[in-house]
């Protein structure tokens, strides 16, 4: 009976508070839902401090208020995971209020919050990208900042990019596209010479000349040898000791066998 009462006292509490809530939603008063706004932000109640300060942010823009409504916006955003939503309004607030104490707090936290959205590496890394590009500049602005996680967190998304170039020029050398496989893996390997796959773009670039030249006609027989011993060549000088030497010589006999 007890348990049955307490709760029923706090049934009636919700519905007042839900019933408050709803007046102060229809209220005219922006400085009130202002106020409230940034108490609710107190209470963590980060959906309530955001519907109510989308209300006054018409309100306030233009005031000496308009940056921190837009910047408890966006935390209020952060707090709830909606970081895609969370980095327009940081990326809002630096950009249109550039001299605003909350700025630098903000451009870190659009990079950072891109770097939240910035899926596995076998998806697109637009994000990823823009991620770093907004790293990198408020890097060069604020040198000396506070945040300074700004680096460690480039070289993760650079990792992403170095993966996800890796695996979208594998994809042509497994399904056997060996023209198409030659150019993706060297572009790979021109657009991150550091690679840490390196050995592995090199081998299947030697591989994928061979097995291009074993699949042609045979016209085109000789040429593409001798282009699969030049690749051997580039491949051994650069990995003597590689974990495919031995397949990598076997592809050097063969060939050049075939160009004699």
């Amino acid at each position: 009976m007890r348990f049955k009462t307490i709760s029923v006292v706090v049934l009636l509490i919700a519905l007042v508070s839900c019933n408050g809530y709803q007046k102060l939603l229809k209220s005219a008063d922006a400085n009130l839902k202002y106020r409230k706004a940034l108490e609710y932000f107190g209470k963590e109640d980060y959906s309530r401090a955001s519907e109510l300060l989308e209300d006054v942010l018409n309100v306030f823009r233009g005031s000496n208020k308009a940056d921190t409504v837009v910047f408890y916006l966006a935390k209020s955003n952060y707090g709830q995971g909606f970081y895609e939503a969370a980095s327009e309004y940081y990326s809002t607030l630096f950009q249109s209020y550039p001299y605003s104490p909350f700025s630098e707090e903000s451009e870190y936290m659009n990079a950072y919050c891109l770097y939240l959205v910035s899926p596995r590496p076998s998806l697109d890394q637009s994000n990823s990208v823009k991620s770093i590009e907004s790293f990198q500049s408020f890097m060069k602005k604020y040198p000396a900042s506070r945040f300074s996680k700004s680096k460690e967190l480039i070289d993760e998304l650079q990792d992403k990019l170095v993966d996800k170039s890796f695996y979208s020029a594998k994809l042509y050398y497994d399904i056997g596209m060996y023209k198409s496989s030659i150019v993706a893996l060297k572009n790979s390997l021109e657009e991150y010479p550091n690679t840490k796959y390196r050995e592995k773009l090199m081998f299947f670039v030697l591989n994928s000349r061979y097995l291009l030249a074993v699949n042609s006609i045979e016209i085109k027989k000789k040429e593409r040898f001798q282009e699969a011993v030049d690749e051997y060549y580039s491949f051994i000088s650069e990995f003597p000791k590689s974990e495919y030497k031995a397949d990598a010589d076997f592809i050097y006999q063969n060939s050049q066998e075939s160009t004699k």
